[in-house]
């Protein structure tokens, strides 16, 4: 499977050229374009809770419940793949685990596992988008960011707007806290902060999804 990442930082594209037999699975609504060759198989989400909490989730989260996979069968093959935000794509050479932002999900290998990962009653006051994927196994594992990415190799505590985070790995504990009293929390523009602790990656994107959409929303013409 030969992955290129191209037109980025600001509308990065991931073209993915998959040889016959190969197969790439992607976040519903992912794919620019792709061979006539290639077949698609759209699955659902199977992560904890099955069914019908997969679908409570989609409800409270906005993450998309569906997924796609594309099989290279009757030869080679390419798929073109983008995510809805304006910003980077960053590949990742999984082997092992990460847990990623369920909007910043793009892109994996079959081998790697993507199960649902949903937080706790504090972590649903972290924002919207705050809901975890536990992505385990071996393989290229593809990851949207509003902005760029950004890696860090934390060695002490860290703290981070929860709207910045991407992904990270499971070495690190983190805990979900406001940035100061409730005043502060509603007043400042920062609201709710994540606060690693341990050693590890951390990937961030230097745009905040929700910060844009509360600054552009009321400047568009109604509908």
């Amino acid at each position: 499977m030969d992955i290129r990442i191209e037109h980025g930082p600001a509308y990065s594209m991931a073209v993915c050229r998959l040889a016959q037999g190969e197969a790439i699975r992607a976040e519903s609504g992912a794919m620019v374009s792709q061979s006539a060759s290639l077949r698609v198989e759209t699955s659902a989400k199977m992560g904890q809770g099955g069914l019908l909490k997969g679908l409570a989730r989609k409800m409270l989260t906005g993450e998309s419940f569906f997924m796609n996979v594309f099989h290279a069968e009757q030869g080679p093959g390419e798929v073109c793949l983008a995510p809805a935000n304006v910003g980077d794509v960053a590949r990742i050479d999984l082997d092992g685990e990460l847990f990623v932002q369920s909007s910043c999900y793009l892109a994996s290998h079959p081998d790697v596992d993507i199960q649902t990962k949903v937080g706790g009653f504090k972590n649903w006051f972290g924002g919207k988008g705050f809901f975890m994927l536990k992505a385990s196994g071996r393989g290229p594992l593809l990851l949207s960011a509003f902005g760029a990415v950004h890696a860090m190799d934390l060695q002490e505590p860290f703290i981070i707007d929860t709207g910045h985070i991407v992904a990270f790995e499971p070495t690190l504990d983190f805990s979900i806290r406001r940035v100061g009293g409730w005043f502060s929390t509603f007043f400042s523009g920062e609201g709710f902060v994540c606060e690693f602790s341990g050693r590890g990656r951390l990937l961030i994107q230097t745009r905040n999804p929700v910060e844009f959409g509360r600054t552009v929303g009321p400047r568009l013409p109604p509908m």
